[in-house]
């Protein structure tokens, strides 16, 4: 890769512990491992609470666009209230709150007098442990035996050697990626016949139908052609959906240089406008923007790499230099993109649902109702996801009966962040449904699962088994877990397995949670209409 000019603003992070030395008649950029420790806890805290100006704007673009559909909008403007309710530094943005991804390019003479991944890690450690955010990596402790590590590592980290030119700089990329986002990259292993632009585009059309709505769109969507590797594709899909790659060339050299094709970004992005699957529940806004990468390549091989950032657009660089230690600024007053629109200007026609109703009585509410009809529920709902399904699923196979509560309840697939203090939940946005497409036939047959709760699309067999069972499949907004928290959760107890942590059994009560019909009791699904499902 061969970079432009980096127009990143930064921030001063106070701190002290950087000197140059001579080695070997050379200047040397001597940097405290201490402040690897800082600037990692910093770089965590902030990207699970701020957002770049230029995602914000972004959403507020979605607002002024008379081409835009009121769910656009409306999703739109609640990810904006999610990022000003996480800028108060108290819940974090997705309750998801990452994966610890962290690349170094580290001059060659810059050295660090300690272990740079000890003190990155120990950062990381200190963010998650200390602030509000979820642990969401397990340990295997056999082939199918997991438990939480208790601290969110082990995390990634490379470091590298980088360009002469920044011999004395230490630079770097922190991710907080979420498991929804990171399920949707792809790796096509396909062929030379594929570089040609109209067989190329059907290709990626077809294939862009794969990403679905599971990873809370509007996506910054990457695409690669090529490269030397498999793995290779896939790391510059990753750091193309970051905006990492955004300053390298335009066109390619014969010495193989990577470079953007500008032209094939915007196409793309007037495909998926047409998609018709808009911010989650229809309309224009599946991606915010398109990055095509073309790598070099074997001559036998031509790798596709398709990959997202999510609503929850969490990365950040930094960088150490005789000077001192840099983070990138984000935007930690979001108000700012937030115009003074009240809901109803946004979407109309909101039907209430009083989910203390006997199961029988709020099932016979929803069937008066098409899909995509919004919904605000109020009343009591069961949290399990993918650890719980099991366990339940375990029970039942062992001869012991379906839990009562599976049966009254809507089940919401969720785990929550940590809860604040004072304060009844901590972020608690949906996760991806298709995880528990498995289940539900069984399920629904038992008279459990009747109405679920997550985001994302689903398969035939939900779609089929919700038919013959009278089941509903409601979608919440995925990527405003801030915003859930605070305003729709009223209470929240665990109430069954609460050795599986964030993916024990609770029961929260909610106040106009806000929801869509996706999937009905007549075999109707939204996402089948766009051809997702």
């Amino acid at each position: 890769f061969r970079f432009g000019k980096d127009t990143t603003e930064y921030r001063t992070i106070k701190m002290t512990g950087i000197s140059q030395s001579k080695f070997n008649a050379q200047e040397m950029l001597v940097v405290n491992p201490e402040i690897l420790e800082k600037l990692a806890y910093e770089a965590f805290v902030d990207i699970n609470h701020y957002l770049r100006a230029s995602h914000l704007e972004q959403l507020n673009k979605i607002l002024n666009d008379s081409e835009a559909t009121e769910n656009d909008k409306f999703v739109a403007f609640d990810l904006l209230k999610n990022a000003n309710i996480a800028a108060g530094g108290i819940l974090p943005m997705c309750q998801d709150t990452g994966t610890v991804i962290i690349l170094g390019k580290k001059g060659r003479r810059v050295f660090v007098t300690g272990d740079d991944e000890q003190f990155l890690s120990a950062g990381a450690k200190r963010a998650y442990q200390t602030k509000n955010l979820r642990y969401s990596q397990l340990a295997p402790l056999s082939m199918f035996e997991e438990k939480n590590t208790g601290d969110n590592l082990p995390g990634q980290i490379e470091i590298i050697q980088s360009d002469e030119k920044d011999a004395e700089e230490y630079k770097f990329l922190f991710i907080a990626k979420g498991g929804g986002s990171a399920n949707k990259t792809y790796l096509y292993q396909t062929t030379p016949s594929l570089l040609q632009k109209e067989r190329l585009i059907e290709f990626i059309s077809e294939k862009l139908k794969d990403l679905g709505t599971s990873a809370c769109p509007p996506y910054h969507l990457a695409i690669v052609i090529g490269g030397t590797s498999a793995e290779f594709n896939l790391k510059t899909v990753k750091l193309a959906s970051t905006k990492f790659l955004d300053t390298i060339p335009t066109e390619g050299s014969l010495d193989g240089q990577a470079f953007r094709d500008l032209e094939l970004e915007q196409e793309i992005l007037k495909i998926t406008q047409k998609m018709g699957v808009g911010a989650q529940f229809g309309g224009k806004y599946f991606c915010h923007d398109v990055r095509v990468i073309r790598l070099s390549r074997h001559g036998a091989s031509l790798p596709i790499g398709i990959g997202v950032s999510c609503s929850a657009d969490r990365q950040i660089k930094a960088k150490i230099t005789a000077k001192g230690v840099f983070l990138e600024k984000l935007e930690t007053e979001p108000a700012k993109y937030l115009p003074a629109l009240p809901d109803n200007d946004l979407s109309e026609n909101v039907v209430s649902i009083n989910l203390d109703k006997p199961m029988g009585d709020v099932l016979k509410e929803l069937d008066k109702y098409p899909i995509k009809t919004r919904l605000s529920l109020s009343g009591t709902i069961i949290v399990a996801r993918d650890l719980a399904h099991s366990k339940i699923r375990a029970l039942i196979e062992s001869g012991q009966d379906m839990p009562d509560y599976f049966k009254n309840y809507p089940i919401y697939y969720a785990g929550p962040a940590k809860t604040p203090q004072g304060m009844a939940s901590g972020a608690f946005g949906p996760t991806t449904a298709g995880r528990m497409d498995s289940y539900v036939e069984q399920f629904q047959s038992l008279g459990a699962s009747l109405i679920m709760l997550a985001k994302g699309n689903r398969s035939a067999v939900v779609r089929q088994a919700c038919e013959k069972y009278g089941g509903f499949y409601l979608c919440s907004i995925g990527g405003s877990a801030a915003r859930l928290a605070q305003d729709c959760i009223t209470s929240i107890e665990t109430i069954d397995f609460p050795e599986l942590g964030m993916e024990a059994v609770r029961k929260i009560t909610v106040k106009d949670f806000p929801a869509f019909i996706v999937i009905d009791n007549k075999g109707n699904d939204f996402f089948k209409e766009l051809k997702l499902s």
